[in-house]
């Protein structure tokens, strides 16, 4: 599945390739090292952040005195990267956390950074925020399955115009727009949740991921599927397009 995806996305020639998290299973030297290559045979730049899979879980002490430290080494001293040109910001935010297992919140001060990041920028540029949690859900999904703080922080982040949120953690890939779970007069997002690319944890989807492709008033979301013995191939497409109160799905 890994020669597959990667041929797959080096077929579709990215701008900029962003991994929401979850790059191990129990955060292992050796699986560290094995998703450091993977990375490495993904095209570049990249946005890549942790997820609650990457810090230890067994190992009692290594999970509360070193979290995060094997992701650091093998992967990326940066938890929060940042990447921007003259079309797009993306923003990327940790919330992976050593004293919950599974859920993840987003503090205040990541908040503050956000904010600093993107609220200045032209909204000819599209503002992007990835985390592992998700901000928003399909319908039948329960509450506590977001991200914590995420009422507070979708309502700051309204103010900065975002256009899109990226997340991972379900194992399940759907888009949509976030006006229908949170009200902020004259915004709406596009949340875009990521399946399972080449993890064993597929809950029950083919392997996918997803293709956001940017326009001014214009996302076109596009998933790429697998079934076990083939190629990724197109298997859905939704489009959002820029209205008077955000993005709206067509």
């Amino acid at each position: 599945m890994v020669e597959r995806l990667v041929t797959a996305v080096h077929e579709i020639s990215p701008d900029v390739v962003v991994v929401s998290g979850d790059l191990t299973q129990r955060a292992r030297p050796v699986e560290f090292e094995e998703a450091r290559l993977f990375l490495d045979r993904l095209p570049k730049p990249q946005i890549v952040i942790p997820g609650n899979h990457d810090v230890p879980l067994h190992n009692i002490y290594s999970r509360f005195w070193r979290g995060l430290d094997a992701y650091q080494k093998y992967i990326s001293q940066d938890l929060e990267p940042f990447f921007s040109d003259r079309e797009i910001a993306i923003v990327g935010v940790n919330t992976a956390r050593r004293l919950t297992i599974k859920s993840g919140r987003i503090n205040q001060a990541q908040i503050d950074r956000v904010e600093e990041q993107l609220c200045g920028l032209s909204n000819e540029i599209k503002k992007i925020v990835v985390t592992h949690h998700p901000f928003d859900l399909p319908a039948h999904y329960q509450k506590d399955a977001l991200v914590g703080r995420a009422t507070k922080a979708m309502a700051r982040l309204a103010r900065c115009r975002i256009d899109v949120l990226l997340a991972g953690h379900l194992h399940l890939s759907f888009s949509g727009p976030t006006a229908i779970r949170y009200r902020a007069d004259g915004h709406s997002a596009i949340f875009v949740q990521a399946g399972t690319a080449c993890s064993t944890r597929s809950r029950g989807e083919p392997h996918s991921f997803n293709v956001i492709l940017l326009e001014q008033d214009l996302i076109t979301v596009q998933t790429f599927a697998a079934e076990q013995a083939e190629a990724f191939e197109l298997r859905s497409t939704q489009e959002f397009c820029r209205s008077s109160n955000g993005w709206i799905a067509i």
